[in-house]
């Protein structure tokens, strides 16, 4: 034991320099998981990592979707720079921050994810709201009455329209699409949808196509109808990205296809598994890529090539407010099976997927080596 002890310590002080960009789920897990393997910088301009899942709750009633990330990094020795990284220079192998510092690195995890594109490209302001700007959203809300849209029909949308329809109904809610709701669900996952979504008032419009908020007629638009990889640092560091969707492109192990020293994960990375295929921007994918991330720099650094990720889809979740839910089975490659479970048991069983997910992260600062044992997490 002492001996294990001694080991992790040096590897700790003298491993390689690893810097990870990027404090969300696949960014915060792959830190955890490298800290007793190499000199881990955590590069965020926040203190804290919010649940990015909970933000349609936190848009209704929820006091807040975030915690410290000191608890979450207590104990482990990854270092927190609470900057905002504004350059990657991929020759000399530096990290550059607002406040002026260079960070080198032997090893980089990008992992920035993605955002809410507000249609036009602009950012959301006034009277149009996304997920990331909940908290406006919910003092939006609370203090008014009027019409509500709600643009996108996939599961951000979805979301938004029955938990804020269920909160504040004082709002009459609409849900605009420009295909239809839930298109990733089965025949009965799309009817149940269909049903407690107009059970709670909310006007479904599907075939409508939204160009930008300014042509929806609502006194507040909450815009849930596209998801833009933050990829900006990569490309102009001269990461290769996919053409089709602006992600970084990488191998089976997660490196840059163009600059293999750099790991991307989560929504910024275009990866893919033999089961899964290519992976959908989500929380699903982003605590297995982290993972794997962080396999693959120890593996390296053991004179091993990282093992591919192994991924598959189980299944899709998604909140209808706080008491309805639909869980929706599917097939490795995410494409739905018949089988759904609804109402309050998928309600609960919703809720536990949820709190899972810092649960792994709790589990991950404590004991990091175990991590790599659970299933689909290599």
């Amino acid at each position: 034991m002492t001996t294990t002890r001694r080991t992790k310590k040096a590897d700790h002080e003298t491993g390689p320099r690893v810097i990870v960009v990027g404090a969300g789920y696949a960014g915060l897990l792959a830190a955890l998981r490298l800290a007793p393997h190499a000199r881990v910088t955590l590069v965020d301009p926040s203190d804290r990592f919010t649940e990015r899942i909970r933000l349609h709750e936190l848009a209704a009633a929820r006091p807040d979707a975030s915690h410290p990330l000191a608890d979450l990094l207590r104990g482990t020795g990854v270092r927190h720079v609470a900057r905002r990284a504004t350059a990657i220079d991929p020759a000399a192998r530096t990290v550059t921050t607002d406040g002026g510092g260079t960070l080198p690195y032997d090893r980089m995890v990008y992992a920035l994810g993605s955002r809410t594109g507000a249609g036009d490209g602009r950012e959301p302001e006034g009277r149009v709201h996304t997920a990331e700007t909940a908290e406006a959203l919910r003092q939006r809300l609370r203090h008014g009455s009027g019409t509500l849209a709600v643009v996108g029909g996939g599961l951000t949308g979805i979301e938004m329209a029955a938990e804020l329809a269920e909160t504040y109904p004082d709002w009459k809610v609409r849900l605009l699409t420009a295909g239809s709701v839930a298109t990733g669900h089965s025949d009965r996952g799309r009817a149940h949808v269909h049903k407690v979504l107009t059970a709670r008032g909310v006007r479904i419009e599907e075939g409508v196509a939204v160009p930008d908020a300014d042509a929806v007629d609502a006194d507040a638009v909450v815009w849930a109808g596209s998801m833009v990889p933050n990829t900006d640092l990569a490309a102009a560091a001269g990461l290769k990205l996919a053409p089709a969707t602006g992600r970084v492109e990488v191998d089976d192990a997660l490196r840059s296809v163009s600059h293999p020293e750099v790991l991307a994960v989560g929504d910024a990375a275009a990866g893919h598994s033999s089961q899964a295929g290519e992976l959908r921007m989500g929380c699903a994918a982003a605590l297995p890529t982290g993972s794997q991330a962080a396999s693959a720099i120890i593996a390296e650094q053991r004179g091993q090539e990282p093992k591919p990720l192994k991924f598959r889809y189980v299944l899709q979740c998604v909140s209808l407010g706080r008491r309805d839910a639909l869980i929706q089975f599917v097939r490795p490659d995410d494409s739905p099976h018949d089988r759904v479970l609804t109402g309050r048991t998928a309600a609960g069983v919703k809720e536990q997927i949820v709190r899972s997910t810092l649960l792994s992260l709790r589990l991950a600062r404590r004991s990091p080596d175990l991590f790599p044992r659970i299933t689909g997490m290599g």
